[in-house]
């Protein structure tokens, strides 16, 4: 670049950041307890209600609508099979992760981490689905095609029976095989409390 472009940029660059300064510093200037910073606006209740899909371990914030493992098994075919498998193993050239099998090998040196083996709550199951899959189109599966999906994966795992259908009250109730296999990282035994500026131990872990 030619040095007198370089200043140009230069001085649009500069331009560019004391404007933004300058808006920042009017704004806040002109700040009041209902808006603080001058900024932004007030979210919609329909924008809060599309970001507020988590589902929580007990199933708080699950939606109305059911699915059965039958139904579940031809939104799977059609939907989540070309990326899992047909039944949910998985394999070499897939680009979805394995759904299935693993129990028994989360405390051998080659754990496998599925749904059934891993996942200490069902209702994870369907928070995950419903906010990212399919993969190429997530959130577009209706409650009822959630549901029914969540059931079929946890049937082939031998958790639900053939007959189940999920639903909010339902979904909750599934006892995962690893649901107590998780434990709380005691951070307090863990931390150090002597401020070390050289030749100093590891923050954590065994000592």
């Amino acid at each position: 670049m030619l040095p007198e472009l370089k200043t140009v940029a230069a001085l649009a660059a500069g331009f560019v950041v004391a404007s933004t300064a300058v808006g920042f510093a009017q704004s806040a200037a002109k700040s009041t307890p209902d808006q603080p910073l001058g900024i932004g606006s007030k979210p919609s209740a329909d924008l809060v209600k599309a970001w507020n899909i988590d589902i929580s371990p007990d199933g708080q914030n699950l939606p109305d609508g059911s699915g059965s493992v039958a139904d579940g098994k031809e939104i799977f075919a059609s939907t989540c099979a070309a990326c899992h498998g047909e039944t949910g193993e998985g394999g070499e050239g897939m680009v979805g992760g394995r759904l299935v099998g693993g129990k028994g090998t989360l405390a051998t040196n080659k754990p496998v981490k599925t749904v059934g083996s891993y996942w200490p709550y069902a209702t994870t199951l369907y928070d995950y689905v419903h906010r990212a899959m399919p993969f190429n189109a997530p959130q577009s599966l209706t409650p009822d095609q959630v549901y029914a999906v969540s059931a079929y994966v946890l049937n082939l795992n031998g958790i639900v029976p053939d007959d189940a259908v999920m639903d909010k009250n339902t979904l909750p109730k599934v006892e995962m095989p690893n649901r107590d296999g998780f434990e709380p990282m005691d951070t307090k035994t863990l931390a150090k409390t002597t401020a070390c500026m050289e030749g100093c131990e590891p923050l954590v872990g065994p000592q």
